[in-house]
């Protein structure tokens, strides 16, 4: 019987945000405006950074765009989707398309959490370390860096993958929430689960948890050294190069933890997907404005490339 599910898997019926047509427009227009924004935004610091010298060559700017880069195909991984059947009305996915949103999604989220672990630790260079900056921070270190953050990520993202797809899934196969996530669908699952639930635990604890433990311990050494400036304008000007990511990794951090990180029993859907909402629509979207609006920087850049557009 078991074979036979795995031989022809039907499609999965994704219940999304609401159940009524009015809901259903009210958040089509909602979620594509959102990622419009998010695809503006983020192709927009892109852009600036692969086209300014003085960007591009800062590593802290190099992360920064790669970051952006992870942020649209986050939300294309979803939203593309979930827009569709928001104005078709035709919720369901097929068995192979669900597991590859699965695997892309954890994919570009996990690659995420490693750019924020990337970005702190460039600022705990910068400001603990500024005298050894330029050789810890070479450019041929920041490529291996990213090199590996892309690699790991999809290495976990198959892992996980993989273990989903032998396991069998109860009728009515339907997921409460807009996409294909790891959680409603272990929830769903039939079969022998328990190897799943400890790799969401644990590897996935110590991968998600564990890099932003060594966030805060970077941040701890960062306000330990600012603290000791004597100069008032000194540390403000230095508590300004890191307020923008750690605004980003509080937001990314505070709504995926809460979701991912506890008792498979404890699932809610409705609430669960609210706080997958920020992480996952929200937070993408907000990161452009996060790190332009107060960002001098990336102000001058946008000054340079587009002096009729930028703000002073």
């Amino acid at each position: 019987m078991e074979s036979e599910n795995h031989t022809s898997q039907p499609d999965f019926i994704l219940l999304g945000l609401s159940s009524g047509q009015e809901q259903d427009r009210l958040f089509l227009a909602l979620f594509l405006i959102l990622y419009l924004l998010n695809l503006l935004g983020n192709l927009l610091i892109i852009l600036l950074i692969r086209s300014d010298a003085q960007l591009l060559h800062a590593p802290m700017y190099f992360f920064l765009s790669h970051l952006s880069l992870v942020d649209v195909c986050f939300t294309s991984t979803t939203i593309p989707k979930m827009l569709r059947n928001l104005h078709t009305g035709h919720k369901n996915i097929a068995y192979a398309g669900c597991l590859a949103q699965m695997y892309f999604f954890v994919a570009f989220a996990i690659t995420e959490n490693f750019l924020l672990g990337s970005m702190a630790f460039d600022r705990f260079v910068a400001i603990c370390q500024p005298l050894h900056y330029s050789l810890v921070m070479s450019p041929m270190r920041c490529h291996v860096m990213v090199f590996i953050a892309w690699l790991l990520a999809h290495l976990h993202s198959l892992l996980h993958t993989v273990l989903m797809s032998r396991l069998s899934f109860c009728s009515p196969r339907h997921i409460h929430h807009f996409f294909c996530d790891s959680q409603p669908l272990l929830v769903m699952a039939c079969s022998e689960k328990n190897l799943n639930e400890i790799l969401n635990f644990y590897e996935g604890g110590s991968i998600v948890i564990g890099n932003f433990i060594l966030i805060l311990i970077s941040y701890a050494f960062i306000f330990r050294a600012v603290l000791r400036v004597s100069s008032s304008q000194g540390r403000s000007k230095a508590f300004q190069t890191c307020a923008s990511h750690l605004t980003v990794v509080t937001l990314f951090y505070g709504s995926a933890i809460g979701v991912y990180f506890r008792p498979l029993s404890s699932y809610s859907g409705d609430k669960d997907k609210i706080a997958t909402v920020m992480y996952t629509v929200v937070t993408p979207m907000l990161n452009p404005f996060i790190y332009t609006l107060r960002n001098a920087d990336m102000k001058a850049a946008l000054h340079r490339q587009f002096p009729c557009f930028a703000w002073r």
